[in-house]
């Protein structure tokens, strides 16, 4: 694996075949054709909820599309690896080790619909039937977007912020910001009124489209300090009433019929593939939130090589069915779902914005994905589910279910690469794991994929159990997704995978164990933070590593191991350097009654903990409920306990649940590498972490800072000479 700094970051030569996705102009007379052709269709759209014409679509796509790509030679004269303006190119870090040649998004998708023009591309839920839309459509639908976007005024570098679930109106919307010239911005849904308009200011919003009348009323009250917005599109629900400048998407639509196709195709063919085309939001835990450039090239580059990495297949192999779910506005799904999407033809289908409250699995099972991607938390709702319907299944059944899952993960554990399966591992999945994952929606799930946070290792021996590999990515929002990919033919237990080819790694002052910080080079490096410069220094050195602030170390393979994060590092008054993750993911593997653990000491004396129980999510808000999981009840039983509520433990200092919990701390601390690194105090929170809480980032992630200031009582009672006396939380002493 190359580990040296800045070689090869020579400027591209001018070679004639390093292409761009620039188009011939049309005719009049062909664009004429088109505009009466599309008047034909533009009535029967996808947001009037009635099929598309397919005869009509794919007449007019033969006379909106030039019936070659130019071979424009692209010209790239800029030094600079970095940038931080919205309208800035830079140098593309091109060199042996990735030698594709640069080409944007429109081309990406002009040449995919040579191939998959007729295939499903996004499929959706209308009145309890799937309906589908074919990549031709998809194309024609994205150029309508451009146009309308266009016709409200969309400026060149300028944003389009989407606030909606994910649909199908948020792809072509997407898309058409593309191939308009302007810039996509996700906000998550979940989003304060104020944290919209930090995001929509400061990437200069034309327009922003939203689904509900709930997300037009946050735009509407904070409007008049957004002076680069122009409209507003609906598209899920139409406005109370008539309001200026606020239009259904139908309308939207239909605006760009002024707009002729040759005026899109010129704005098309000044595209290249080093200039910005998406904007990633970072969540802001440490300050305000930092604008991700994407450039085209890091969008089309990393949706091919990121995702071969993955063993995604091409369309002409298999088409792959994936559900998109997760926040669009979160680099891993808008990669994964979107731009991966239509590069190797895969079927996209919607689940309903309800997904993470329960609706997951009904559509996972009547879609039936060949790939599928979760965060952690994601993946640890299914496991609980499983774990609680298996509590609640009869004596034999839940024995059978055990016994399966037993000899399969000694299986997996033991020969994690063999293909041969003892009859018993085989008898195992055919009488009994075979239906749980029908049952899951997985029969057909070939590649289950896992990033944006750690995963505890009790979650992935249960998935092995079931015969399902979790597989690893590591990226961030500033490498375009993975820079990191596990797959079915290059997996380790508990590892990150490997580098993508072309992409590097290097690690910095690195300890005695060979850990140090994780930097990163290749064509999936960001462009820059917008209008930060300061910040965008501190990321890119001189060379152009990317420096991730992560911690980890790499095996004689290459493999990549997560040790944590440089912020993150306790520092104790006594000087000794502790990573919290693998302290706190022991405790959540020794006590499986604990649902979060955040482990506290920097600047102190000694270690403490805060700890949470696992308990049940309200079906409506997702908020953490006072009802313990099946899973907890179970534990509670085991040592003695008859509680079934949070409030029972905590407020009566439930004796059997505290003395479970302190013996289970006690044998971590065993195992700890010297006694710095043992918890010598601890205490259970009234209630779970939640994103509504503040303790939860939009992608499940732990904001300790905001923890650390939320529970600031507690944490000093920890460190006070004296020990409290009372209390509801009281602190628990170990040592």
């Amino acid at each position: 694996m190359p580990r040296n700094s800045g070689a090869g970051y020579g400027r591209p030569h001018g070679d004639p075949s390093m292409l761009d996705s620039r188009e011939t102009p049309q005719e009049s007379r062909q664009d004429m054709t088109v505009r009466t052709t599309q008047e034909k269709w533009k009535t029967s759209s996808l947001t009037d909820r009635q099929p598309l014409s397919k005869e009509s679509l794919n007449h007019a796509l033969e006379l909106s599309v030039p019936e070659k790509v130019n071979n424009a030679q692209w010209d790239a004269p800029e030094e600079a690896l970095w940038t931080t303006r919205a309208d800035g190119r830079v140098r593309l870090r091109i060199d042996p080790s990735c030698p594709q040649l640069p080409y944007t998004v429109h081309r990406m998708f002009y040449e995919a619909l040579d191939k998959y023009g007729d295939l499903s591309a996004l499929g959706f839920k209308r009145q309890d039937k799937w309906e589908h839309i074919s990549y031709s459509q998809y194309y024609l639908l994205a150029r309508r977007a451009a146009k309308g976007f266009l016709k409200l005024g969309l400026k060149q570098a300028h944003g389009v912020a989407i606030l909606g679930f994910n649909s199908p109106e948020w792809f072509f919307s997407a898309v058409g910001t593309v191939f308009a010239g302007g810039i996509v911005t996700g906000i998550y849904t979940t989003s304060s009124p104020e944290a919209c308009q930090y995001i929509a200011y400061d990437c200069c919003a034309s327009v922003i489209v939203v689904d509900t009348q709930k997300q037009l009323e946050k735009i509407l009250k904070i409007w008049k300090q957004l002076p680069h917005l122009k409209a507003v599109v609906i598209y899920k629900e139409p406005p109370p009433n008539k309001m200026a400048n606020v239009y259904t998407m139908e309308e939207f639509m239909e605006l760009g019929n002024e707009v002729p196709e040759e005026a899109l195709d010129a704005i098309i063919d000044t595209q290249q593939p080093n200039q910005c085309c998406v904007l990633v939001y970072t969540s802001g835990t440490t300050g305000n939130p930092k604008g991700v450039m994407l450039s085209q090239d890091n969008i089309t580059w990393t949706a091919r090589y990121g995702s071969q990495a993955g063993d995604i297949q091409p369309a002409e192999v298999q088409q792959e069915v994936v559900v998109s779910y997760l926040p669009l506005s979160h680099i891993a799904a808008q990669i994964y779902d979107l731009w991966t999407g239509i590069q190797w033809g895969a079927q996209v289908c919607f689940a309903e914005p309800d997904a993470l409250k329960g609706s997951l699995v009904n559509t996972l099972r009547e879609v039936e994905p060949t790939s599928h991607m979760g965060v952690p938390r994601v993946w640890e709702k299914i496991m609980e589910r499983i774990q609680e319907v298996a509590a609640q299944s009869g004596f034999i059944r839940r024995k059978m279910l055990l016994w399966a899952m037993s000899v399969t993960l000694e299986q997996n554990l033991t020969c994690p690469g063999s293909d041969l399966k003892p009859f018993t591992t085989r008898l195992a999945d055919y009488l009994v794991l075979a239906k749980v994952r029908q049952a899951l929606g997985f029969a057909k799930c070939q590649k289950n994929f896992y990033g944006a946070a750690p995963m505890t290792a009790e979650t992935q021996h249960f998935f092995l159990g079931l015969n399902i590999r979790l597989y690893a990515g590591y990226g961030l929002s500033e490498t375009s997704g993975p820079h990191f990919m596990s797959s079915p033919y290059n997996y380790r237990l508990y590892s990150s995978g490997k580098v993508v080819p072309g992409c590097r790694v290097k690690l910095v002052n690195q300890d005695a164990e060979g850990i140090g910080e994780i930097c990163l080079w290749g064509r999936t490096i960001f462009m820059g933070y917008l209008n930060m410069e300061d910040k965008t220094c501190e990321a890119i050195d001189e060379e152009g590593w990317l420096h991730t602030g992560d911690a980890g170390r790499l095996d004689a393979d290459g493999f990549l191991y997560i040790t944590g994060r440089l912020k993150e590092l306790i520092i104790t008054a006594g000087g000794e350097n502790v990573p919290p993750v693998p302290i706190e993911e022991a405790v959540k593997m020794e006590l499986p009654i604990i649902s979060n653990a955040m482990l506290i000491g920097d600047q102190r004396k000694f270690l403490s903990m805060l700890l949470t129980l696992k308990c049940t999510l309200d079906p409506d808000t997702s908020d953490p409920t006072d009802n313990l999981t099946e899973q907890a009840v179970e534990f509670c039983q085991r040592v003695g306990s008859r509680a079934t509520t949070v409030s029972e433990i905590v407020e009566k200092k439930d004796e059997a649940v505290y003395q479970a919990i302190e013996e289970g701390i006690r044998r971590v601390n065993m195992n700890a590498a010297a006694r710095p690194y043992h918890i010598q105090k601890w205490a259970i929170l009234e209630r779970d972490f939640s994103i509504s809480g503040g303790e939860l980032g939009p992608t499940m992630k732990l904001k300790r800072l905001t923890v650390l200031e939320k529970y600031k009582g507690i944490i000093d009672s920890f460190y006070q000479e004296q020990k409290m006396e009372s209390g509801p939380m009281p602190a628990v002493s170990i040592e």
